[in-house]
């Protein structure tokens, strides 16, 4: 599912990136199948972005702004990879409104274009959203 927009010749904003990473989230999933904490699928995925080489920081701290002063709250995506796209981890039933909502306000604070909803306790496997502004 993509809810965002394509590239100028109509291929996706970062396709490449975003293949790479959701081959590394399906191997995880084929690995350690459903069940497991959020927390468990975020390590192995770590694990598993470093061992394919693939650019990433896990969970940064995005400093909020408001009027120009910079506020004790922030935000804290699960990854950034390739500098440029935010990947949020759920492990839950069903993706709710509120986990979209949180990737779009990821990307909104960080002027990022792209963002991976990944959730790992979808019934049937892992199940990805992309999302593009």
């Amino acid at each position: 599912m993509d809810h965002g927009t394509h590239g100028t010749r109509g291929t996706l904003v970062l396709e490449d990136e975003t293949f790479a990473v959701r081959g590394a989230a399906f191997e995880v999933y084929r690995t350690l199948r459903d069940g497991f904490l959020e927390a468990v699928y975020q390590e192995c995925l770590g694990l598993e972005l470093a061992s394919r080489s693939l650019p990433f920081v896990a969970t940064p701290r995005l400093r909020l702004t408001y009027k120009g002063q910079q506020l004790t709250a922030a935000y804290v995506p699960d990854f950034v990879c390739f500098d440029r796209l935010i990947v949020e981890l759920k492990a839950v039933r069903a993706i709710a409104p509120e986990h979209r909502a949180q990737v779009i306000n990821y990307l909104k604070l960080t002027g990022f274009s792209v963002g991976l909803l990944m959730n790992f306790g979808a019934p049937g496997g892992v199940q990805i959203e992309r999302f593009a502004l």
